[in-house]
C-alpha cells in the first residue's frame, strides 16, 4: 500500500507522479486551447514539438533520480497530452483527491489510476461534479490549506475558471483544523499575461519560510499583501507580468534546500541561491509554452 503523507510544499519529496510527453498527439487546433498562452504559440506556429517536450521531462525525471525519488508516470494514452499532472490531482495530508477537471481530460485521471489503485480507498476522495478544483490551485502549508480560485459571478465564461468556491468550502468542512485561505485569481480567456491560470502561475512558497509571488495575478490587493505579510516582504521574490509568463513561480521543490528551475530563470535562480538552495537547472522552455511548468507536470504522494 501507498502511504500518502504530503503537508506542505518543500519538505523531502519521497514519491511523485511526473507527466508523461510520449504520444502526444497533433498540435491542437485554436479552438482547442485550454488557455490563451497554448494559443498564441499555436498561432505563431511555433507550438512545442513532442520530441523537445520527452527531452525536457527526461531531464526532469533525471533529476528526481538522483535525489532517490520513486517516480511514477501515467499509462501512455495514443495522441494525447498527459504532461500535466498537477490538474488531475493532489494530496492533502494522506488523502488523495481525484480534481474534477474540464471533462474531456478524464481520461488522463484513468492513466494514473494503476497508482490510485495502490492507495487505501478510503483515503482517495472526489468531491461532486459541480464542486470544479485542480491540484495547480491547491497548496498544504501547515496549518493552512491555500486555494486559487475565481469568485466573480462571470465564472462559467472563463475556460481558464478551474477552481470554484463550492469546492474551497467543501474542503474547509474536511479539514476543519486546517484554515483554508482562498485567492481570488485574475483571469483572462485572451492574454496570457493577465491570466492567472492557477495559484501556482502567481504564487509559490519554497524553502523554510520565502515564497515567489506576482501581484498582479491577485485580483485582490489585500489577499496579496496577506501573502506577502505571512511570509515577510524580505522573503519575498517578486516576479513582473513577463517572468509570471515565463512561469518563474512555477518550479518544483525537492526539498527546503533543492529545487528544480528552469534554466532561463537567470534572476530568480541567483536569487534562491543567495537564500542557500541548491538550483537543478532543467530546459522546460518548450513545456512552458503551453502555461504550464515544473509544478504543473508533478504530482506529489510524500514527503517527509
Amino acid at each position: 500500500m501507498l502511504k500518502l503523507h504530503i503537508t506542505n510544499e518543500t519538505s523531502r519529496l519521497r514519491a511523485v507522479i511526473l507527466g508523461l510527453a510520449n504520444s502526444n498527439g497533433p498540435t491542437p487546433t485554436l479552438e482547442e486551447a485550454y488557455d490563451p498562452k497554448s494559443a498564441e504559440y499555436i498561432k505563431a506556429g511555433t507550438y512545442p514539438l513532442e520530441k523537445d517536450m520527452v527531452k525536457e521531462m527526461t531531464a526532469v525525471r533525471d533529476v528526481l533520480e538522483k535525489y532517490e525519488v520513486k517516480v511514477y508516470r501515467p499509462e501512455q494514452i495514443e495522441d494525447y497530452n498527459q504532461i500535466f499532472t498537477r490538474d488531475i490531482g493532489f494530496v492533502i495530508d494522506d488523502i488523495f483527491f481525484k480534481a474534477n477537471i474540464l471533462p474531456d481530460r478524464e481520461r488522463e485521471i484513468d492513466a494514473i489510476q494503476y497508482v490510485i489503485d495502490q492507495i487505501d480507498s478510503k483515503k482517495v476522495h472526489r468531491f461532486p461534479e459541480d464542486h470544479h478544483i485542480e491540484g495547480g490551485d491547491v497548496m498544504p502549508i501547515g496549518d493552512y490549506i491555500f486555494v486559487g480560485t475565481y469568485r466573480e459571478s462571470d465564472y462559467s465564461n472563463y475556460i481558464t475558471a478551474r477552481t470554484n468556491m463550492k469546492a474551497v468550502n467543501a474542503l474547509q468542512e474536511m479539514f476543519p483544523n486546517k484554515t483554508v485561505k482562498s485567492f481570488n485569481l485574475r483571469k483572462s480567456s485572451t492574454d496570457p499575461r493577465l491570466n492567472a491560470l492557477h495559484l501556482d502561475c502567481c504564487f509559490q512558497p519554497v524553502g523554510k519560510n520565502k515564497a515567489i509571488i506576482h501581484k498582479n495575478g491577485f485580483l485582490n490587493e489585500d489577499e496579496y499583501e496577506w501573502l506577502v505579510n505571512f511570509y515577510g516582504k524580505e522573503n519575498v521574490f517578486e516576479i513582473d507580468s513577463d517572468q509570471m509568463y515565463a512561469m518563474n513561480s512555477n518550479i518544483f521543490s525537492i526539498a527546503e534546500d533543492v529545487v528544480i528551475s528552469e534554466k532561463n530563470f537567470t534572476k530568480l535562480n541567483a536569487w534562491l541561491r543567495a537564500q542557500g538552495i541548491t538550483v537543478e537547472e532543467v530546459p522546460y522552455a518548450e513545456i512552458s509554452k503551453q502555461e504550464g511548468l515544473l509544478r504543473c507536470s508533478t504530482l506529489p504522494l510524500i514527503r517527509d
